[in-house]
């Protein structure tokens, strides 16, 4: 049985290992954590496995970024989790450390790796739900800026990956939830581009 001293040190590992930002660090994965838990309940998920898998989703952006690496994001996460998890306190059964790690590897939108299981699809899906709405709104153009962008890079960031998101969930009732988050990039989207 996971207990709640396993979630607080895995919570803290995942706090040490976040970017410092508002794009990708820690508040990320709090909102992605709490659409995980709020959608699990709704579908009967194992809701230990997701908040694990949901805390250290992430980890590995900030290693990626240190060392310019050119690994996806989730594989990193996923060999960090992997590490952390057989070095500390989980004790549980292969199959549930193998979910853990397959939702960790799944979430990501350019990882080539779908989801399987009911938890590593609820993962994947609220992941892409933070990037929709007014949030995935200020994320988008502070993921530009960030990055050295301009307005047009904003523009395409929309066109190529934030607008396509909705159509890339996987649950009915994370599909319910982006309907209002999608209208909202796609308000701003056109009227970006009529100012422009």
């Amino acid at each position: 049985m996971l207990d709640h001293n396993l979630i607080l040190k895995v919570r803290k590992f995942a706090i040490e290992n976040s970017e410092k930002d508002d794009i990708h660090g820690f508040l990320h994965v709090e909102r992605v954590l709490k659409l995980c838990l709020h959608i699990g309940k709704r579908l009967d998920a194992n809701l230990l496995i997701l908040e694990i898998a949901a805390l250290l989703h992430d980890i590995g952006r900030k290693k990626r970024n240190e060392a310019i690496s050119s690994k996806n994001h989730a594989e990193l996460s996923t060999q960090m989790a992997s590490k952390f998890l057989e070095s500390g306190d989980f004790k549980s059964s292969q199959e549930d450390f193998d979910n853990i790690i397959h939702c960790i590897r799944s979430h990501s939108f350019s990882n080539n790796s779908n989801p399987q299981t009911l938890e590593a699809k609820i993962l994947s899906d609220a992941d892409k739900l933070d990037a929709l709405g007014a949030i995935g709104l200020y994320r988008t153009i502070g993921f530009t800026v960030k990055n050295k962008g301009n307005l047009n890079n904003v523009i395409k960031h929309l066109e190529e990956k934030i607008i396509k998101l909705k159509d890339k969930l996987f649950l009915d009732i994370s599909k319910e939830i982006a309907e209002k988050r999608q209208k909202i990039i796609l308000d701003f989207y056109k009227e970006i581009k009529f100012e422009i």
